[in-house]
């Protein structure tokens, strides 16, 4: 199935979370989706099977890969359109996102499936398939910016998510323990867990809280290629990554061709971010912890929002000069605004304070404002709220939703807005969190009882109905996740086990 070939990329090393070695962070199991209700009743255990046929090849790709982190796979294309694992692809997809430039929805897709993906998987073979251009959105960010968003075609999206199921066994062997964003078994509260233990186990005295500009704008499409080719020698595989990436993007009826970035929103991208950072920043941040730095350092990365925490000041400040080098070698650079070294750990308050600075500064990480806090025993902890930006931004579109649903029967909004409690709770729900959860109640009781008012001159709605309104309707919060060290705990136990 393979040749053997020695890639001219670094030696990769064993995966690491932190300095002074230790374990791996396990990865879990992610859970499938259930078949829409549109599906045949037999769609459920036609996937099942698929499942179970299609995993004993990724294994044995998975094993090869994590044997010799030298291979280079040449035969890999077959795997990618096998009709089972493409249709295994198309019921991953979110059945209500966005049509690209051909029009094509899921459910208008899986009227023939079969016959689709037949088709599909005939074209992929023979070399007759062919990339469509991105349709491009832009959604309005909360510093007046637009963040760009590429809406793939259908197809694309299955070929791109099988070629990425393919693909991940390779790569998920390679990819170090401190990398996080966009992989299977892994989350935003993996990253954040393992950000929480680092600062509490390891000296750490600084905080780098790092931002990569534009970052899937500003991907480099010929290093990246030359990232790919160190581990994938498929003709074929490298051929479509080509397409995609030269297919270009579709805005107000013009087609432009990209020749730099990967539309944020294709199946693909996350995996060649990942790819890409990797070589570019993860290998080089684990060589500079071993090879340069005097004390310890902690380095946890979700897509391109990472934050390093270091013992000394000196590491931090050369540190940064050296990452900013090795970033413009690859044609990237930080954001001048979201960059900052601040002083943050278990001595930083009472430094502060001896120098008349006042209280540690704060860092914004995955949704959270970290801060430096204390336990009931007063040993210092870590601790995180919810960004002030993200409950504002939140609070703004409940408001705009409520007035549009202002004649909606009080049953359907508040079925709603427990939805929307119960979703912001089941990510914001983390220790020492409860205080903005709580906020976050409120200010949702408020605009409901607000737009109740409207709806009539005469209303007879009080405080008090409003306030049994809420509580038949609305969730009062609560913690629902570990705390940092019992859960990783739990999990490298489940690793090991």
């Amino acid at each position: 199935m393979n040749e053997r070939g020695k890639s001219d990329g670094s030696v990769v090393p064993e995966k690491s979370s932190n300095k002074g070695g230790g374990a791996p962070h396990p990865a879990e199991g992610m859970e499938g989706r259930d078949p829409a209700k549109r599906n045949p009743p037999e769609g459920r255990s036609v996937r099942a099977q698929d499942r179970a046929a299609l995993q004993p090849a990724l294994e044995r790709i998975r094993q090869v890969a994590k044997r010799d982190k030298e291979e280079k796979f040449t035969t890999l294309w077959h795997h990618v359109y096998n009709v089972a694992r493409l249709r295994e692809a198309y019921l991953g997809l979110k059945r209500t996102s966005a049509p690209g430039v051909d029009g094509m929805t899921w459910a208008a897709y899986g009227e023939d499936l079969e016959r689709n993906l037949q088709d599909l998987s005939g074209r992929l073979q023979r070399g007759a398939y062919r990339a469509k251009p991105v349709r491009r959105v832009r959604i309005p960010k909360p510093d007046g910016g637009e963040r760009p968003l590429g809406v793939p075609a259908l197809e694309d999206k299955i070929v791109q998510r099988s070629t990425v199921e393919v693909l991940n066994a390779i790569y998920e062997t390679d990819f170090l323990g401190f990398s996080y964003g966009f992989r299977p078994g892994r989350g935003a509260h993996d990253a954040l867990d393992a950000l929480a233990v680092g600062i509490t186990t390891k000296k750490v005295n600084w905080v780098l809280d790092a931002d990569i500009r534009g970052f899937f704008d500003a991907i480099d499409h010929e290093w990246l290629m030359r990232f790919v080719e160190h581990r994938i020698a498929d003709q074929r595989v490298l051929r479509h990554l080509k397409k995609w990436l030269n297919a270009g993007v579709l805005e107000d009826g013009e087609w432009r061709r990209m020749a730099e970035g990967t539309p944020q929103g294709g199946s693909i991208s996350p995996l060649l971010a990942n790819i890409y950072l990797h070589y570019a920043l993860d290998l080089w941040v684990w060589a500079w912890r071993e090879q340069h730095a005097r004390g310890d350092v902690v380095f946890v990365r979700y897509a391109d929002d990472f934050v390093v925490g270091f013992q000394h000041r000196s590491d931090a400040e050369r540190f940064l000069t050296m990452l900013r080098e090795r970033l413009a070698k690859f044609r990237l650079e930080l954001h001048p605004d979201k960059t900052r070294l601040i002083e943050f750990g278990r001595f930083a308050a009472t430094n502060r304070q001896q120098r008349g600075e006042g209280k540690p500064e704060t860092f914004d990480f995955l949704g959270f404002t970290h801060y430096c806090g204390r336990t009931r025993a007063g040993a210092f902890a870590p601790k995180r709220r919810t960004m002030r930006k993200r409950l504002c931004r939140k609070r703004a579109a409940l408001k705009d939703e409520l007035r549009r649903r202002l004649h909606d029967p009080v049953p359907r909004v508040g079925a709603w807005l427990r939805s929307v409690l119960l979703g912001h709770y089941r990510y914001y729900a983390v220790p020492d969190n409860y205080v903005a959860l709580a906020r976050m109640r409120r200010a949702v009781v408020w605009l409901w009882y607000r737009t109740l008012r409207r709806r009539s001159q005469r209303t007879t709605l009080t405080w008090t109905r409003m306030l049994r309104l809420a509580l038949a309707w609305l969730p009062t919060p609560r913690i629902l996740h570990p705390y940092p060290q019992e859960r990783l705990r739990v999990r490298l136990e489940a690793g090991a086990g």
